[in-house]
Formats: C-alpha cells, structure tokens, sequence
C-alpha cells in the first residue's frame, strides 16, 4: 500500500509540474501585441477609387478552412477541434476562394484565415489567398498566435496562428492592426484571441478617404462583457473618423445578432446559444447605420454537424457604413456552410 500510495504521490506531482511548466511557458511565449501595429500591403495594385463609381465588399468568415458543414466544434458544445483532414481543408479552401473569384468584389473582409496552425494541417491559407486572387493587394493582421492550446485532451486545438485579411482592387494607402481592449482572466488568456480590427485606408479625389474595418468580436466572453469593451472602443474610433469627413465601412463577424434581424424567422430545433448576445442597447454611433440581409442566416451552431431546420442559425455577419456611403444593395449568399461555419455577405455602395 506504501509503494502505491509513493506512485501516486509521485504521478500527482509529475501532473502538477507539467501544468506549471505549460502555464510558464505560455506566459514566456504569450503574444503581446501593441496596441497599433503598421501592416505591409503586398501585391499593392495602383488603381484609383473614381467617386462616380459605384463599388462592392465581401466579408466572410472562413472558418480556418476547417468548419464545414461535417463538423461540430468543442467550444460550441460539440467534440471537434481541427479539420477532418489535410484534403478536406484544402477542398474548402478551393470552394471559399472559388466564390470570391465569382463574386469579384472590390474589396473583401475575410476572418479565421490560418498560416500555420495544426488545426488546419499548417496549410498556409494567406499564401493561398493571395495566389488564388491575384488582382488583388492584401494585407493581414494576427489575432490569435499561440504556442500551444491544451484543450480538447485527447486531440488539443495546438498551435494557432490566424488572424484577419483585408483584400483590395485598389490602392491602399495604409494597413494597419488596432488592438482591442479587454482580455479573460488569467491564466486562460494565455490560450485566447488576442482580438483586433484591421483597417485599411483609401485616398480619395476630395482629399477625403475611404476607411475599411475588417472586425471580429469576441465570443464566449462570459455574458458578452469584453465584447461591450471592443464595441465602446470601436464606436469611439469610428465616430472621430467620421468627424474628419471620411467614410467608414465595418464589417465583419460581430459576434452579436445584428439590429434588424430575427433569428426566430429561421427553422431550428435548438434553443438560443448562450454566446449569442444582442447588440446593446447604447450601441448608436451617430451618424452610422446597419446593412445585412434579414432573410439568410449568416451563421449556424456548431454543437452539431449542419443540418438544415435543426441548427440554431442567425445573422451576424454584416456591416456598419457612415451615412455619406449609400449602400445600393446587400445579399447574403445562402452556401448551406458548405466549406465554412458562415455565409458571405456582400454589399454594393457608393460614395456620396
């Protein structure tokens, strides 16, 4: 009984010091962004916004190439934590990349974009981007880089390197990563997003210019606390852009149901998620209205693999635009989350 009592104490210690080693070298390692980081801008094209012109972006979140309509996710209440395969990650990265070339946007907001992970088999998903959309510059800023994340156990999540990209047909003046405030506890941070808003900016003819924000809110901050920090952050930032003059574009994954939509109008079997919260109340930049489509849920649940009527869906991808923009048109394009957890949303405007 002695000896077994001297193996357990000994694999207890041996359990407690792995953890502490883990925890340590993650806060060594952990990334620490500033809070404004200057981007480059690669393939950069010289072609100019001509006012008159009417012009349309795309945002669509690609699921890591990972999500598609066979897969459930752990955080979601489901059990996976990577693609299913090397093959299968990158037959949805053909079919993502497939519909951008199609849909030709001006501009393009992508999120959950993996360089170097092992959730996506490390395929390099920017290189592919910018090889596949060649008539477009590119930008990326990080928001998840992380050594190691533990979690499932028995097949973790691992390294995650990922962020978002902001693509365009015209020249871009400056690309730039802003960081958003408000962080989980530690030591769970240590494994987290470290979020952020892309914005690239556009000279325009009036000495005016045409500010893009590519943004992802968190989402299983507890009760949606961080995400009301990002969203006052924002809201405070897109309101001083506004006062110069220029026009603003948001867009993205919010994370929140957007103002105007009901996910009630969409068959389903589950209840409402818990991650899922309203946009708040005292949420109303001035100056500033919602555009998405009511009618296509931009996002499902993925407790479970996609199965139409049954999973939760809802519309949270879309956009922000100040009101010198004219937004002639939106459409969200129903893929039935072929290749991805999301649907794209696709806006036409132009500029008043």
């Amino acid at each position: 009984m002695k000896k077994i009592g001297q193996v357990l104490l000994g694999i207890i210690i041996l359990v407690i010091l792995i953890i502490a080693g883990y925890i340590l070298f993650m806060t060594v390692t952990d990334y620490k962004p500033e809070d404004k980081i200057q981007l480059s801008i690669e393939g950069q094209t010289e072609d100019r916004l001509n006012l008159k012109n009417s012009f349309s972006i795309v945002t669509f979140n690609i699921g890591y190439g990972g999500m598609d309509d066979k897969q459930d996710f752990f955080m979601d209440g489901g059990k996976g934590s990577r693609s299913s395969s090397k093959e299968k990650t990158m037959e949805n990265m053909r079919g993502i990349t497939s519909f951008l070339k199609k849909d030709n946007s001006s501009f393009i907001f992508l999120q959950e974009v993996d360089t170097n992970s092992t959730r996506s088999f490390r395929i390099d998903q920017y290189d592919y981007l910018k090889n596949s959309l060649k008539a477009y510059s590119s930008s990326m800023a990080l928001n998840y880089k992380t050594p190691w994340v533990p979690v499932p156990i028995l097949k973790p999540h691992g390294t995650v390197n990922a962020g978002l990209v902001n693509l365009s047909k015209y020249k871009i003046n400056s690309a730039t990563r802003y960081q958003y405030p408000g962080k989980e506890s530690w030591p769970r941070q240590l494994a987290e997003l470290d979020r952020c808003f892309l914005e690239s900016r556009v000279s325009l003819e009036n000495d005016r210019e045409l500010v893009l924000i590519n943004s992802h809110l968190s989402a299983y901050d507890k009760g949606g606390k961080i995400r009301k920090q990002q969203l006052s952050f924002f809201k405070n930032y897109i309101i001083k852009e506004y006062k110069k003059g220029n026009y603003i574009i948001v867009g993205g994954d919010w994370n929140h149901l957007i103002p105007g939509t009901d996910p009630l109008m969409f068959k389903t079997t589950e209840k409402w998620p818990d991650w899922l919260q309203k946009i708040p109340n005292d949420f109303k930049p001035e100056g500033f209205k919602w555009v998405a489509d009511k009618n296509v849920p931009t996002t499902r649940t993925d407790a479970t693999p996609y199965k139409k009527g049954e999973n939760f869906t809802a519309v949270i991808d879309g956009f922000l635009v100040s009101d010198n923009i004219e937004a002639t048109s939106v459409k969200a394009y129903s893929m039935e989350f072929k290749n991805t957890d999301h649907n794209p949303v696709k806006m036409e405007f132009k500029l008043k």
